[in-house]
């Protein structure tokens, strides 16, 4: 878990507890910035996710690599499927 990770549940946490003073007072401008701070903090927690995946990628390719190995002719389809998908895709199709 890194600092992004750690300050998106610090403020999904804030708005969430902003969202309900803003329920509790009857004021809906509180209530309203308290759920905007909880979407950005899912934003930000999704993002220190991908900043682990990507800085971490062993259990990704060693998941990718069994996979490849137990069934051979499934990752061949695969990569030809996305194969022709990218090639439809830069020919503009």
């Amino acid at each position: 878990m890194n600092t992004t990770t750690l300050k998106g549940e610090a403020q999904d946490l804030g708005g969430n507890v902003k969202e309900g003073i803003g329920k509790a007072i009857g004021d809906k401008q509180i209530e309203n910035e308290g759920v905007a701070d909880q979407i950005i903090g899912n934003a930000k927690q999704v993002a220190g996710a991908a900043k682990d995946a990507i800085a971490n990628p062993g259990p990704v390719i060693d998941k990718a690599t069994g996979f490849a190995k137990a069934r051979p002719y499934a990752t061949a389809a695969l990569v030809g499927v996305i194969g022709l998908a990218i090639a439809n895709t830069l020919r503009g199709k």
